[in-house]
């Protein structure tokens, strides 16, 4: 009985995530030290692969911040090139030197994001984004976003219904990278959502947690799981024709996380919705 409640007492700690503890063998005989020698080593492996996890995250980080780096520097050349042939040839009547200079202008610039969000989903995946939580009137950043989001929606043929509840909503969150978040998701939302319909962004209060949800019907036929659409460099579209990277996701789930946060994802159909939790902060000068 001894020996069995040393072997139970070794599961538990290695399926607790301490997968360093090993089970003493010198008091056991017999199939239940063969047992203890095979939970060992179980253990053993389990925490040199979470290891070399680690250490491979760790290398793949700094590999995507030094090649993005290097990557950087001729392209910011070459927008300053483009951005001087443009003015030098303002008042030429070359249409098609013109079209190739504003596709120019375009392409380098959409990389130039696709670069930066690359540094960022590599830093906010591994918590080296600086994060400076504070009470947050979470409802008023909210609105700011959809409002600057107006005019981009209607141009996508898309309505915003956004409901607030009628008091302040204060959370803890850093509201730079929280507006990082709205962002992301906006302009998802942009890119996705079905021309015609509605986009419904709700604010509310639920106990001590304050839940904010995006709703949306989606342009294309979802189907993949929510699960893949938050891993990195997934899109909506399988046909890619939309311009993005497939990271907005991912560095929103990332940034909630940083901020003692939580995102849920809901694919439905075509029905899209992300909805952010957080605890209430009750007193907002604490």
């Amino acid at each position: 009985a001894c020996s069995r409640e040393q072997i139970i007492k070794g599961l538990r700690e290695i399926s607790n995530g301490n997968l360093q503890y090993k089970i003493p063998l010198e008091r056991l005989w017999g199939d239940d030290k063969h047992i203890a020698e095979y939970i060992n080593n179980i253990g053993s492996g389990l925490d040199a692969a979470v290891e070399n996890s680690v250490k491979n995250e760790r290398m793949k980080t700094e590999l995507i911040t030094n090649v993005s780096h290097d990557i950087k520097t001729p392209l910011t050349s070459i927008i300053n090139y483009v951005d001087l042939l443009k003015k030098e040839e303002a008042g030429s009547e070359n249409e098609t030197v013109r079209q190739y200079l504003d596709t120019l202008d375009r392409q380098s610039t959409r990389l130039k994001k696709l670069i930066e969000d690359l540094v960022e989903a590599s830093k906010a995946s591994t918590g080296n984004l600086s994060v400076e939580l504070a009470p947050c009137e979470i409802g008023i950043l909210l609105e700011q976003t959809v409002g600057e989001y107006t005019e981009r929606l209607e141009a996508s043929g898309l309505t915003p219904i956004l409901t607030l509840p009628e008091t302040p909503v204060f959370i803890y969150a850093d509201g730079r990278r929280m507006w990082r978040v709205f962002d992301n998701l906006m302009n998802n939302i942009c890119k996705y959502a079905q021309p015609g319909t509605r986009v419904y962004i709700n604010l509310e209060v639920s106990g001590e947690e304050v839940l904010m949800t995006f709703r949306n019907t989606s342009r294309y036929a979802l189907n993949i799981s929510s699960e893949e659409l938050m891993e990195r460099f997934v899109r909506g579209d399988s046909s890619r024709n939309t311009e993005g990277s497939g990271l907005g996701l991912s560095i929103a789930q990332s940034l909630m996380e940083l901020m003692n946060g939580k995102m849920e994802l809901y694919v439905d159909g075509d029905l899209f919705k992300v909805v952010l939790h957080f605890s209430r902060l009750t007193d907002a000068t604490e």
